[in-house]
């Protein structure tokens, strides 16, 4: 069952495709529905609010995943991610991670300094705090994939081409891979949509078992919001579709 945190997780990771215009603006918000076949595992959503930070307005991203019914009791997912964002630089100003996945839990709260090119990370549950060196284009595990959705090279990436990006997560900074594999049409509840496919290298042993295990579909418009994802596991797949949207900053469509 920790498979359905792992996607989750992974939800988290694709909100990251882009477009020279902002794709999205405040008020978005995108649901996904989490299954092995026909059984509901969970959700995860993802909302862009607005909030302030150092005088200014800055896009506060919440992130959400959790297990529903029959797998919540067998395996109690509760996460918790958000994240500030400078509007103009696409930088992180702040992280939060809070996360209860079958008993493990984890709470975390980080500061960027962008100018000292620090991070530093409060632990409520361990009751500690710790600076951290960060690479002058670092990003947090959500503020990360909000920046590649505005960023001007994915569209020019050509099949089995990559981008990457330095990323902090659990306490160090690590290289985040992003391969493109082609254009495919999805089918959802809402038609079939035009998504450009992309694999996310993780690091194996972390998250997944496997580098490749993890496939992406986002929508080949101007929003780039995931449309589907899917896990690869040992026996089947752990999937994921859209189930609901609202407040995109660009006109959505599908074909019937």
């Amino acid at each position: 069952m920790k498979k359905i945190s792992l996607l989750l997780f992974a939800f988290l990771l694709t909100n990251s495709f882009t477009t020279q215009e902002d794709s999205f603006t405040t008020g978005e918000f995108i649901k996904m529905r989490i299954h092995y076949g026909f059984i509901t595992a969970g959700y995860a959503t993802l909302e862009v609010k607005e909030a302030t930070r150092n005088n200014k307005k800055v896009h506060h991203i919440v992130g959400k995943g959790y297990t529903t019914g029959l797998t919540k009791a067998v395996f109690k997912v509760n996460d918790d991610y958000q994240t500030f964002i400078d509007k103009e630089s696409n930088k992180p100003y702040q992280f939060l991670r809070k996360i209860d996945e079958g008993g493990y839990k984890k709470h975390q709260e980080g500061f960027f300094d962008q100018t000292k090119k620090t991070v530093l990370v409060k632990d409520y549950k361990n009751n500690t705090e710790k600076t951290f060196s960060v690479t002058d284009e670092v990003q947090d595990i959500l503020s990360a994939f909000y920046y590649l959705r505005n960023h001007d090279e994915v569209d020019q990436l050509k099949v089995n081409e990559s981008i990457s990006i330095d990323m902090f997560f659990d306490d160090e900074t690590t290289k985040f891979k992003l391969k493109y594999l082609g254009k495919e049409d999805i089918s959802t509840k809402f038609g079939k949509v035009s998504c450009m496919k992309f694999r996310p290298y993780v690091q194996a042993g972390r998250v997944f078992k496997e580098e490749e295990s993890l496939t992406v579909w986002v929508s080949d418009d101007k929003n780039k919001i995931p449309i589907s994802l899917k896990a690869s596991l040992a026996v089947g797949s752990l999937k994921a579709d859209i189930y609901e949207y609202k407040g995109l900053k660009h006109t959505f469509k599908a074909k019937k």
